[in-house]
């Protein structure tokens, strides 16, 4: 088959690239920034180690500035100190000389990237961060530029070939920044023993909120679920008002309201099934699930997700410290607001059992 011909800008016949030359084209890329940034990594030193620890340290905000390519990686960058445990903001280079200083204060850090220590924007604002007494660690290529001469720790990118085929546009240097920014956040983050549940206050909404949400955000509260009382027969039960939001199982208490056990929809289908009449006449106790599985208030739904596949669960009643049952984590909930990749594929097959 013969290649599509394209018209070059001096009016040549060339040959579009065909998929394989693409691909190749692609594959190489990738393989030059990767390669560049394991080299970064085996040439960190002592001085990663102090700029980790200026971040830990900083009693104000991680400042991160930069300018072009460099300055959309320093926003990333930003957001991910943020996000783990560092109060960080970003710094446009620019605004800062029309304004946008008044944002620094004595007790901030400035984490500034350039891979060539020389961007006109960055060099302009080191004289007033040395007014300021505001310290300066560099992401940088260059240790011996403007920038890397101001700063107190250099972080060093290296000496980077960029992966276009011209060796102009920034991709290599800023996929090299870009790893090294991640690695001073998280390691700062380590230093300062950050945990989950500090995740957790920082990252409330989306996909990777609800990995992080507990039972009792997801749970339906215990006036939404049917509850009855021992003693109480398994008729008279079933034959009251059922709640606004039907859930597969009823919680039984005893006197002093803890859980006693648990009857569900596939219990009270068993008994048909086996033609046993008389028992809906009998105490629900006699025939409920005594001991059943809990999740405790508090637990990770990830975790109360794992006690559901491990246990072959619908249904799994969510008790405080002295076993009350405070709401009920039924599987059809589940189904739709817990992350795809946190339900195994065999909860899904039990929800399409229940709703048929």
């Amino acid at each position: 088959m013969q290649m599509p011909k394209r018209v070059s800008k001096s009016g040549e016949s060339v040959a579009a690239l065909g998929d394989r030359e693409l691909l190749a084209q692609g594959r190489a890329i990738l393989e030059a920034e990767g390669q560049a940034v394991l080299a970064a990594s085996e040439s960190l030193g002592i001085s990663f180690c102090k700029a980790v620890r200026l971040i830990y340290e900083c009693s104000g905000s991680v400042v991160v500035t930069g300018i072009g390519k460099a300055g959309l990686i320093a926003r990333k960058i930003t957001a991910t100190l943020a996000s783990t445990g560092s109060p960080s903001h970003f710094l446009h280079p620019a605004e800062a000389m029309h304004g946008d200083l008044g944002m620094l204060r004595g007790d901030d850090l400035v984490l500034a990237l350039s891979q060539s220590g020389e961007s006109e924007e960055i060099t302009r604002l080191l004289p007033h961060l040395a007014a300021l007494d505001v310290p300066i660690v560099a992401i940088t290529g260059n240790p011996s530029s403007s920038l890397g001469k101001a700063a107190r720790v250099v972080v060093s990118s290296g000496k980077v070939r960029e992966a276009c085929t011209l060796g102009l546009a920034p991709s290599t240097s800023t996929a090299v920044m870009l790893a090294l920014g991640d690695a001073l956040a998280l390691a700062a983050s380590s230093l300062r023993q950050f945990t989950s549940d500090d995740f957790a206050q920082r990252h409330p909404g989306g996909s990777l909120g609800r990995k992080l949400a507990t039972v009792d955000e997801v749970m339906q509260p215990l006036d939404g679920c049917r509850v009855a009382r021992l003693g109480e027969t398994v008729r008279d039960v079933f034959g009251r008002t059922l709640p606004a939001r039907r859930t597969g199982a009823v919680m039984i208490l005893d006197d002093s309201g803890s859980l006693a056990g648990i009857f569900t929809d596939s219990d009270l289908a068993r008994l048909f099934e086996r033609r046993n009449d008389a028992a809906l006449d009998s105490p629900i106790e006699e025939v409920m699930t005594r001991q059943p599985r809990t999740a405790a208030a508090g637990l990770r739904l990830s975790d109360a997700v794992t006690l559901l596949e491990q246990y072959r669960l619908s249904e799994l009643p969510v008790v405080d410290a002295e076993g009350r049952p405070l709401g009920l984590l039924d599987i059809v909930d589940l189904v739709g607001l817990v992350p795809p990749e946190l339900l195994p594929e065999s909860l899904g097959d039990r929800q399409v059992r229940r709703a048929a």
